[in-house]
């Protein structure tokens, strides 16, 4: 049973809703959004690498890219090792984007937590910097834990 009932997940949501809201304003969707945070991760990423991160088809990857060289949050090198592909890389506005993504998630988690004392802040951000560790150590070695849990979660969902 999932004591934690994805709670961190329905917060998340909640942020990104917000995150959305005001990225509307930049012109920039959601999906457009998870492309940029791609390349600004991986700098010279090509576009097939791109298709597979993001689990998208070639032409809404190409569509995507398109529509963001336009507005200027990507640009397209060619490929030294390879003259048919080109390398995506994020601008100076892509990075500027980042910044203001941060500050409306910042503000957000402010307000959120407001009206917390500072010991159960503390304590609050203590535990879950404790998770974050956690989580990005089983995804930094491939999530080797997961395949064993999710098999014994379909066990006793059958029991």
């Amino acid at each position: 049973m999932d004591a934690s009932k994805r709670q961190i997940t329905k917060i998340a949501r909640e942020v990104n809703k917000l995150v959305i809201r005001t990225m509307k304003d930049s012109g920039i969707g959601s999906g457009e959004m998870d492309l940029i945070h791609l390349v600004r991760h991986h700098p010279g990423i090509s576009q097939k690498e791109a298709c597979l991160q993001l689990n998208m088809d070639k032409g809404a990857v190409a569509r995507r890219t398109a529509n963001l060289e336009l507005k200027g949050y990507l640009v397209r090198k060619s490929n030294p090792a390879d003259g048919r592909s080109q390398l995506l890389y994020a601008t100076e506005k892509a990075e500027q984007l980042k910044t203001s993504k941060a500050a409306v998630e910042t503000a957000f988690y402010e307000w959120l937590l407001a009206e917390l004392s500072e010991a159960e802040k503390t304590a609050f951000t203590d535990t879950l910097n404790q998770l974050y560790l956690r989580a990005k150590k089983e995804s930094r070695a491939g999530f080797p834990h997961m395949p064993a849990l999710l098999a014994n979660e379909g066990e006793s969902e059958n029991a």
